[in-house]
């Protein structure tokens, strides 16, 4: 007799998936500020659309770069329409040409009551004692920074480093009462017939000027001006160098000079020149400490002991008290004229710069 035995079929129903009731009303779930998001996103689904925002940021950041050429564009428009007339009576003999004058028969470059105007001293006087402070200050500059970077005691650094800041913070003029009143008294006793003695032959330091004022006195004060500029940037870019090249041209059996020669310096060459860039832009525009010790007289001497003047000076000097319209235009187009020289030096420094790197960015070698 057999037994037969019927198992009951067990069916498992698969659940339907329920629409979710943004979607059932039509909306996506991405749009609604729905369950089941983080508390960044549901903030972020609450703000809404920023597109509006966004353009309007856009608009605003391009509204501020386009505000730079229109600065510069109103400097130029007004420095041409100012020295107009200037440059109607003499066009380019303004920054060449030079004058007679009647009675003593010497050579003339600025004479206000005559009507005679010739940017020429004003141009060398600038060019020269600028670049003669870039001398002094770019050795010294770079010692500075090479001492606090890399040997100078740690209890030493912070002291120093913020010593040679605080120049830049001092005022242009407090630097001129101190060049007027303690460096032209040095330079007159003691200094400068020191270097007519040695150099007098050579006719750069000649002794015809015996008041101590002159290009020596303009660019030493220049010199200790630009020295804090020029020393921060080279030491930052140098702490940028990593220690890794120093190690590594020291495991090579370098000494510590040619470590900071090889590792440190070719490495930083780049920031070195951009700090020296900035310190002759601020040694061309320098007003009242050049003022109060170049002499400012309008003149051409080979000598760099003798007077002389800038196109700063003169503007600083001379625009109040212009005598005619023809006085006021010729210093406005003086102004021009350094405006110009700033370009050229930009250009020439971007030009330096793609020779010192050859176009290159700068990299570890």
């Amino acid at each position: 007799m057999s037994v037969e035995v019927r198992v009951p079929e067990i069916r498992i129903r698969e659940a339907q998936p329920q629409p979710d009731p943004a979607t059932r009303h039509g909306k996506g779930a991405a749009d609604a500020p729905g369950e089941g998001h983080s508390p960044v996103r549901r903030f972020l689904l609450a703000r809404g659309n920023s597109a509006l925002t966004d353009r309007g940021f856009h608009w605003l950041m391009v509204l501020c770069a386009l505000s730079i050429f229109g600065i510069v564009a109103l400097i130029v428009w007004e420095l041409l329409k100012g020295s107009h007339m200037a440059w109607a009576s003499f066009h380019f003999g303004f920054f060449y040409k030079s004058y007679t004058d009647t009675y003593s028969g010497q050579t003339s470059y600025w004479d206000p009551v005559n009507g005679q105007f010739s940017a020429v001293p004003f141009v060398y006087g600038t060019l020269v004692s600028s670049f003669l402070a870039l001398l002094i200050a770019v050795p010294l500059s770079i010692g500075v920074a090479i001492f606090i970077t890399e040997m100078c005691p740690e209890f030493l650094r912070g002291p120093l480093s913020f010593l040679t800041e605080l120049l830049a913070a001092i005022p242009s003029i407090v630097y001129g009462l101190w060049a007027f009143f303690v460096l032209v008294p040095l330079l007159r006793v003691h200094v400068n017939p020191l270097l007519t003695a040695a150099f007098g032959w050579t006719g750069l330091f000649s002794d015809d000027n015996p008041t101590g004022l002159g290009f020596t006195a303009a660019s030493i004060i220049l010199a200790i001006m630009i020295l804090p500029i020029i020393s921060s940037l080279t030491r930052e870019v140098m702490t940028a160098v990593p220690h890794s090249q120093r190690e590594a041209v020291l495991a090579l059996g370098a000494t510590r000079w040619e470590m900071i020669r090889m590792g440190v310096l070719r490495n930083a060459r780049i920031g070195i020149v951009g700090g020296i860039i900035l310190g002759l832009g601020r040694a061309l525009g320098e007003t009242m400490a050049v003022n109060m010790v170049i002499g400012n007289t309008p003149e051409i001497h080979k000598s760099l002991l003798s007077n002389g003047t800038s196109m700063a000076s003169v503007l600083a000097n001379e625009f109040a008290e212009a005598v005619s319209d023809l006085h006021r235009s010729a210093l406005i187009e003086i102004g021009l004229a350094l405006f110009i020289v700033t370009i050229i030096v930009n250009a020439l420094a971007q030009v330096l710069v793609w020779a010192v790197t050859r176009g290159a960015s700068s990299q570890a070698h």
